[in-house]
């Protein structure tokens, strides 16, 4: 990827998060950019090409700022901080948690959304459910948890209480106590 369709990108993101689905002109997105809105069309051909690839750089973001989490030998506590590096006050986090959230809610109404995060949502589940795996192996779990559900289970909490804590419901501290005590609730005491 070139680095003007990253700066795209980022504006794009940027864009969602503040304004949502509905509000990503390629006007405003060309003016956040600081490019024409025929360069925006040329790297993405039209507004749902943007979104698509908005969705891909969103999950490519995540990774690098989650990849910290697999500096982990114990992989019970790489899972942990996997699913805690998601929610934290940081801007590319936080901008990237509200623009997931809202193509989220898009995807209900789009089936080329709805397949891509789908895909997407389907990828961190398996990366999870990894994790969780080889913390069963290393007798880290209890014995009978079924990594895939338990992986679904985690990372849908995740979202929820990105959401509840984004949105003011609860604070950041909140949010995280949970999510933690939901993997002991999952996995039992390590």
């Amino acid at each position: 990827m070139s680095d003007r369709q990253t700066q795209i990108l980022e504006a794009a993101i940027r864009v969602i998060a503040q304004d949502g689905v509905r509000g990503l002109r390629i006007e405003k997105l060309a003016a956040e950019a600081g490019v024409s809105t025929a360069l925006i069309y040329y790297h993405f051909k039209d507004r749902a090409g943007v979104l698509h690839s908005a969705l891909g750089f969103i999950n490519d973001q995540a990774q690098t700022y989650t990849d910290d989490a697999f500096a982990h030998t114990n992989p019970r506590a790489a899972l942990e901080q996997m699913l805690l590096l998601e929610i934290q006050n940081v801007p590319d986090v936080r901008n990237n948690s509200i623009a997931w959230g809202e193509l989220r809610a898009s995807a209900v109404f789009s089936d080329d959304l709805r397949e891509q995060l789908r895909a997407t949502t389907q990828a961190w589940v398996d990366e999870a459910a990894t994790l969780i795996e080889r913390a069963r192996e290393a007798g880290l779990t209890v014995r009978d948890v079924n990594p895939t559900a338990a992986a679904e289970r985690l990372t849908a909490l995740v979202e929820g209480l990105s959401e509840r804590w984004l949105s003011g419901s609860i604070s950041l501290e909140r949010a995280r106590e949970l999510l933690s005590g939901a993997v002991v609730a999952e996995l039992g005491r390590s």
